[in-house]
């Protein structure tokens, strides 16, 4: 569900995608001096805010686990740095990029070089009927739905159940998925990312383990891990699960329209967006993906057009936890409700 107290400006009927993928080029060029300071503020308070939790375990383990929990934000902008990275967005250099993207790709437990193909695969069909499956949440058609069996239908409903996409959900794909590149098995070079990342997150945590024990990975490393993970799933499905979102037959599918129609405006408080590292600016990101993180705002600024499409805010965004199947006819997104009425009137 999307705020209809905004109504669409006429500017933008007149604008496809693709226009406004030409008109938000300008905003492309990284800034180094910036991308550093972003980086700086979001790492230093990341590994302060671990050694504090350290630290305090001497004191109180409640307040540890309270610290490691106030270091999962910055967690998950460090996810949102490696996310840049891998467009080539963050830096000018693509190879300062990659290695960047590779350190934090052990901090976040993602293997850099695999999850940036998954990503990018993701970019290029999003919203394609006919290329679903990876990077993505399954979503399935109302027909799709009406055509399975009653245990594939209790599986799917079991996948899209709140507590399993939201709760084991982000901890299954972050701790145990990850660590092997999975959809890409026959492919050299993502193993060597998945098995080079798990090898020195391994070393990392068997540091830890040395120094400090059992208690700091499990009081601090999983807690701030799994928090910032589900956190991260939470932003990745309001970003394109919304009841007007855009789904199309391959036939007819393009590329930036589907961006920009398909992925959200999360308009979220201040300091929320800047936890975030502005990812709920997500139609703009997906029109242009190479415009760094800290200038999606400049373009929104300067374009107040964009800022109506598809604004959702944090109210709205908790009611499509319930919307769940694609029906082709009405073009929304329906909740199993809903679309069992149109099964049976069908």
């Amino acid at each position: 569900m999307l705020d209809q107290s905004h109504p669409v400006l006429p500017q933008l009927e007149t604008r496809t995608g693709r226009e406004w993928a030409q008109i938000l080029a300008r905003y492309r060029e990284p800034n180094f001096p910036r991308a550093t300071y972003e980086l700086l503020v979001t790492l230093v308070p990341f590994l302060g805010l671990w050694g504090l939790a350290w630290w305090a375990l001497s004191l109180s383990p409640f307040l540890s686990v309270v610290l490691a929990l106030c270091a999962a934000p910055f967690l998950l902008r460090l996810f949102a740095i490696q996310h840049d990275c891998g467009h080539g967005a963050f830096f000018k250099s693509r190879t300062l990029n990659d290695w960047l993207g590779r350190a934090l790709g052990v901090l976040t437990l993602t293997p850099y070089d695999v999850w940036r193909h998954a990503h990018s695969i993701h970019h290029s069909s999003a919203g394609n009927l006919g290329r679903r499956g990876i990077g993505d949440i399954d979503t399935l058609t109302v027909a799709e739905y009406a055509a399975r069996t009653p245990f594939q239908r209790l599986k799917y409903r079991v996948y899209r159940n709140p507590l399993v996409l939201f709760g084991l959900g982000p901890s299954y794909i972050f701790l145990l998925e990850n660590r092997l590149p999975l959809g890409f098995m026959g492919k050299g070079r993502y193993w060597v990312s998945a098995m080079a990342t798990n090898a020195v997150l391994a070393a990392v945590l068997g540091l830890v383990a040395w120094f400090g024990g059992a208690m700091p990975i499990l009081l601090i490393f999983l807690p701030s891990t799994v928090l910032a993970a589900t956190a991260g799933v939470w932003l990745f499905y309001v970003q394109h699960q919304f009841e007007t979102t855009h789904w199309e037959a391959e036939e007819n599918w393009q590329l930036h329209d589907a961006a920009l129609e398909g992925s959200s405006h999360y308009v979220l408080p201040g300091w929320l967006q800047w936890l975030s590292a502005n990812i709920g600016i997500h139609h703009v990101h997906h029109v242009n993906s190479r415009i760094p993180f800290y200038r999606l705002p400049e373009a929104l600024r300067d374009h107040a057009q964009l800022a109506q499409i598809n604004r959702m805010t944090i109210r709205e965004s908790l009611a499509n936890a319930r919307l769940h199947l694609w029906d082709e006819k009405a073009r929304r997104l329906l909740s199993f409700a809903e679309a069992r009425a149109v099964i049976e009137t069908a």
